[in-house]
């Protein structure tokens, strides 16, 4: 590549080996003197976002493109004396991996509280997998790989499953009353999770192509007691057997004549009122790029809205109201927050526990935030 050198014009370029591999930068450390006329070769498949004195200058498309920079071959080196021969004007360029990144796992390292209508405060273990690709490279390079300092799919990965289980939570707290209704209810819940983490996606530039929950496990106690109840179910469908089975023979009785008939149906009327009784008293379940604004389709590689006029090609987020904001932005021109300033974590009120800023249940203690 020729990156570290003095008269050579650069030749950047970049192979996967891995496969794993989301983001690979150059130089690999440190920062560059990339010179004007440096040649960048993106490959399919591929997005590269070019750096220039420490903010993203472009994006750029598979292809040979030429980059732009201030330092001279020699003549640079010579006017950077004052800086110990190390010229000022530095230049990086970040290589983001456009694949699909598939069977990424998720899960809860520590178990979850979730309050259960109807067995009280128990703690869920959840696993599963997700597929994620990158559809917005400068905003991923600029909100999670900047600022978290990752690069492969275990690094990120390991940040994006606190994200999806504190949404896990959140989303089984609104819509899931008690685990006994839990069977046959996994799609809907794999369904309702993967919207709901979309948009949360979006503003770290990935897209969530698919999300699978593979189980939800309580605890061994709760799942005897489960058992347990099962058990009585059985019980009370053998009841319930059994009482149309006399139903049935009463009828029968009903037909035959004499006194033998009578005394029978006799019999029968003083079991009806009982088995009445108990009975009435124990009768109370994607892929396509859009516009953020109009949320129309748009063209892979638009960089405006041709619906609204809207920028497609995002350098950041506002952190607050989670608008696009324009390069070198200091203040949200939607909701006039400093763009420096982040969301604090959310503790909650009732064991102080830090959570996602967004959170609605605490993971601790199961309740509403």
């Amino acid at each position: 590549m020729g990156t570290n050198n003095i008269v050579f014009l650069e030749v950047i370029e970049w192979f996967d080996d891995s496969g794993r591999e989301m983001v690979h930068r150059i130089p690999e450390t440190g920062s560059g003197e990339i010179k004007y006329g440096a040649q960048l070769i993106v490959r399919e498949s591929q997005a590269a976002v070019f750096f220039y004195n420490g903010k993203a200058f472009d994006a750029f498309e598979p292809g040979r493109h030429t980059l732009t920079t201030a330092n001279i071959p020699i003549l640079t080196k010579i006017l950077s004396t004052p800086w110990g021969m190390t010229s000022p004007l530095r230049a990086e360029v970040y290589f983001a991996n456009m694949k699909v990144f598939a069977n990424l796992k998720w899960g809860t390292r520590d178990p979850v509280a979730f309050r259960d209508s109807e067995l009280g405060l128990i703690r869920l273990r959840a696993f599963g997998v997700f597929n994620i690709r990158v559809i917005q490279p400068v905003l991923f390079i600029n909100r999670l790989v900047g600022t978290q300092g990752v690069y492969t799919t275990e690094e990120i990965g390991d940040y994006l499953n606190k994200v999806i289980v504190s949404r896990f939570n959140d989303h089984l707290g609104e819509n899931l009353d008690t685990l006994l209704n839990l069977p046959g209810k996994y799609d809907e819940i794999s369904d309702g999770l993967l919207k709901r983490l979309e948009e949360d996606f979006s503003h770290y530039g990935l897209g969530l192509a698919n999300l699978y929950i593979n189980s939800i496990t309580p605890p061994l106690e709760v799942q005897k007691a489960i058992d347990d109840k099962s058990k009585l179910n059985v019980f009370d469908d053998l009841n319930r057997l059994f009482k149309m089975k006399a139903a049935m023979a009463m009828e029968k009785a009903s037909e035959v004549q004499g006194e033998a008939g009578a005394g029978m149906g006799m019999g029968f009327g003083f079991m009806m009122p009982t088995d009445m009784m108990k009975n009435s008293e124990t009768a109370q379940s994607r892929e396509v790029l859009k516009c953020p604004e109009c949320r129309n389709t748009v063209t892979k590689d638009a960089r405006f809205c041709p619906h609204c006029g809207h920028q497609i090609l995002i350098f950041e987020q506002c952190e607050h109201c989670g608008k696009n904001l324009p390069p070198h932005a200091r203040f949200c021109m939607h909701c006039g927050n400093p763009v420096e300033q982040k969301p604090v974590e959310k503790k909650c009120p009732h064991c102080g526990t830090a959570n996602l800023p967004d959170s609605v249940y605490c993971n601790q203690c199961g309740q509403k935030i």
